[in-house]
């Protein structure tokens, strides 16, 4: 067992097989509830916990697929380039958007830290939940931030989209493919991508152009504040 644990493909394995399930159950039960990404990270939770596994453990192989966020990211530029007459057609509304997103998620964020008396390392911490890991990463450890923690508020906040996103544009009547896509990209960046690319490649084009133009405004905010 020992073996097995110090292989870094034992983390890559058991990602690869979690998702999976979460997958099937996807299909089987279509649901906002049954996300793939939220199924996977509750079933590798409770696998470690179960069998006691240390997180150092499934990190060695996790960590690997950390490296490909950024990579994953750059794919998202083929579903842009299919749509750049549209992108160009809407560039204005489309920046204004994701400033405006950008700008709502980092003083509420902060407003909420101040409200809760969080202490300055904590607040650094979530400030960036919004935005892809990669960028909240750099902005959590440039500010004095708990990296780890970043980088599971952003997974939170993306799960969130995910799953609430289809019913909100439901609720409020969003019929525009690319208001729906820019909220999408804003609010809950790759995670919540991966779902607008379900609802449509308009949604999933205009969400990931949106990943890139919400992470550039946020990185101002943040040297402005």
């Amino acid at each position: 067992m020992k073996f097995v644990l110090d292989s870094p493909f034992f983390g890559v394995a058991l990602s690869v097989f979690a998702y999976k399930i979460g997958l099937l159950a996807a299909r089987k039960a279509p649901s906002p509830v049954t996300n793939p990404l939220l199924i996977a990270i509750l079933l590798v939770i409770a696998f470690l916990r179960v069998f006691d596994v240390p997180l150092s453990d499934y990190d060695k192989g996790g960590s690997l697929l950390t490296l490909m966020l950024s990579p994953a990211t750059a794919l998202l530029a083929v579903s842009v380039y299919n749509r750049r007459e549209l992108l160009w057609k809407n560039l204005l509304p489309i920046a204004a958007g994701c400033f405006v997103g950008a700008a709502t998620s980092w003083f509420s964020t902060l407003l909420l830290c101040r409200f809760f008396r969080l202490n300055p390392t904590l607040t650094a911490s979530l400030m960036p939940k919004s935005v892809t890991t990669p960028i909240a990463m750099e902005l959590s450890s440039h500010r004095g931030g708990i990296v780890s923690l970043t980088v599971a508020a952003v997974i939170f906040t993306g799960i969130l989209g995910a799953v609430f996103a289809p019913l909100l544009i439901k609720a409020l009547k969003i019929t525009n493919p690319v208001a729906a896509g820019v909220a999408i990209g804003t609010s809950s960046h790759g995670i919540g991508t991966a779902r607008a690319l379900e609802l449509g490649e308009t949604e999933g084009a205009m969400s990931g152009i949106a990943i890139g133009v919400t992470g550039i405004a946020t990185v101002l905010l943040a040297i402005i504040s």
